[in-house]
């Protein structure tokens, strides 16, 4: 299974959403999970660098570089994509959000890091909870 195609219009934030303000370090589509890098600035999250997968959230506004841009950090998310429910969705590897356990497509590997950022509650909601595995695979 490879990373969600999200439809970045249909991504909303739920009533019980945690919402925060950020500053954009490139162009940041909505429904990209991003982290918060060294300058302060977000930036579209990767497994492939501890620093880039420490998610802090997932984007629910589009924003170019040095843009204000808005992200969710827990609650309910309309993710904009068919997600299956009960499975656990990570930071992937190619700056996407997959399934934990997609051995053939884009999950961490070894030697890449674990973010995970949430479970779905529903086909089309994604139950945000992030933790980082603090360690590579």
């Amino acid at each position: 299974m490879a990373d969600l195609s999200i439809t970045a219009a249909d991504v909303e934030p739920g009533a019980n959403a945690t919402l925060n303000d950020g500053v954009a370090g490139e162009t940041i589509t909505r429904g990209k999970a991003v982290y918060k890098a060294s300058s302060g600035k977000l930036m579209i999250a990767d497994a492939d660098a501890e620093a880039s997968a420490k998610a802090v959230g997932i984007a629910v506004q589009d924003a170019g570089d040095n843009q204000p841009i808005q992200y969710q950090s827990a609650g309910c998310l309309d993710i904009g994509a068919a997600v299956l429910v009960g499975e656990i969705y990570v930071v992937s590897d190619a700056a996407g959000i997959c399934v934990i356990d997609d051995t053939v497509g884009n999950a961490p590997q070894a030697g890449q890091w674990l973010c995970v950022l949430g479970v779905p509650s529903e086909t089309d909601e994604l139950e945000i909870h992030i933790d980082f595995a603090d360690r590579a695979i």
